[in-house]
């Protein structure tokens, strides 16, 4: 069995919970043995705790965010450490970008990171197709790790029963001080009407920063488009892109819903579309663990109703509707 090491900040966690219920599978066949900082208990010593974990930890994930990069505690101490033990030959180090900062030039940004191209778990459209695809590398490297281990295993003696008596703690001071314990702690979260409202509005403002930088984006990009960003108000935005003068592509984002329906954000094909009127909604829904944004499916054909979209996911997913029809 391998031993599994989170170094991350606070701040993850949600993402952290998220990525280790990603590696429940891995878990349950008796593969790994996962250990973060919340597994320490009331009196023991934190430095001391963490760093005995690290220093016997088969693989080190380095949960990658500008709040990890900016920890002294993440950065200077626990990852290192984690960096030395990786180039010793003692352990592998897997840094898991969690959300977009500048890390190429980070000691670890030599390393393969995940997800797939190290495309930050936050931008995929479907944040469990991002953490799905870290846990498969970690399986990777599990294995990866238990095959040198198997083939310089010596042979075993035969156990005899004096043996087994010798090698069995005599008492409870010649074990851990602490206690066992299951790192599978995790219970549903429970999600107001407001968190989800706030998680709308939030999502929203995301959506509407997304358009504005894009807009003007693909027009630095391509001299001969030119695009208008319009906030029309708090609950709406309109985007439209021209090529020599010639409309290309137009959408509203409005803050909006279908009747007897919880609101959500809809997007339509025409910049002055009407309330009521869209040819996608993005409802806001749940998981045990977290709120995300759920397409009804009218976009691409349908195929993306099961997704669950982070805020970016979101903002990516509407985006490329609109985007669509100016590349044609």
């Amino acid at each position: 069995m391998a031993s599994v090491f989170f170094s991350y900040s606070h701040k993850d966690e949600e993402l952290r919970n998220q990525l280790e219920a990603h590696l429940a599978l891995l878990k349950n066949q008796g593969l790994i043995d996962a250990w973060y900082d919340r597994r320490i208990i009331a009196g023991d010593e934190v430095d001391e705790a963490i760093f005995s974990k690290l220093e016997t930890a088969d693989i080190i994930l380095l949960l990658i965010s500008s709040d990890f990069i900016s920890s002294p505690y993440c950065f200077s101490k626990e990852m290192m450490r984690a960096m030395e033990r990786h180039e010793a030959g003692e352990a592998r180090v897997i840094p898991v970008i969690l959300r977009h900062c500048e890390w190429h030039s980070a000691p670890f940004g030599k390393l393969m990171a995940a997800p797939r191209d190290g495309k930050p778990v936050v931008s995929w459209p479907d944040r469990d197709e991002a953490l799905a695809d870290v846990a498969k590398q970690v399986r990777r490297a599990v294995e990866a790790v238990a095959a040198p281990a198997a083939s310089q295993q010596p042979p075993r003696a035969p156990r005899t029963a004096s043996s087994a008596s010798a090698s069995a703690p005599t008492d409870a001071s010649s074990s851990s001080s602490a206690l066992p314990r299951s790192s599978n702690l995790r219970v549903k979260q429970e999600f107001s009407e407001k968190d989800r409202d706030d998680y709308l509005r939030s999502t929203f403002e995301f959506v509407s920063k997304f358009f504005e930088g894009s807009v003007g984006a693909i027009s630095e990009r391509n001299p001969d488009i030119t695009g208008n960003y319009e906030r029309i108000d708090s609950r709406r935005i309109a985007a439209v892109l021209y090529r020599n003068g010639k409309k290309l592509a137009e959408c509203s984002v409005r803050m909006d819903g279908l009747s007897g329906r919880s609101s959500g954000i809809t997007f339509s094909h025409d910049a002055s579309a009407s309330n009521g009127s869209f040819n996608e909604l993005l409802n806001v829904e749940a998981n045990e663990q977290s709120l995300f944004m759920k397409p009804l499916g009218m976009g691409f054909g349908g195929g993306e109703r099961h997704k669950q979209l982070s805020q970016e996911g979101a903002a990516e997913y509407l985006w490329e509707m609109f985007i669509s029809a100016a590349q044609r």
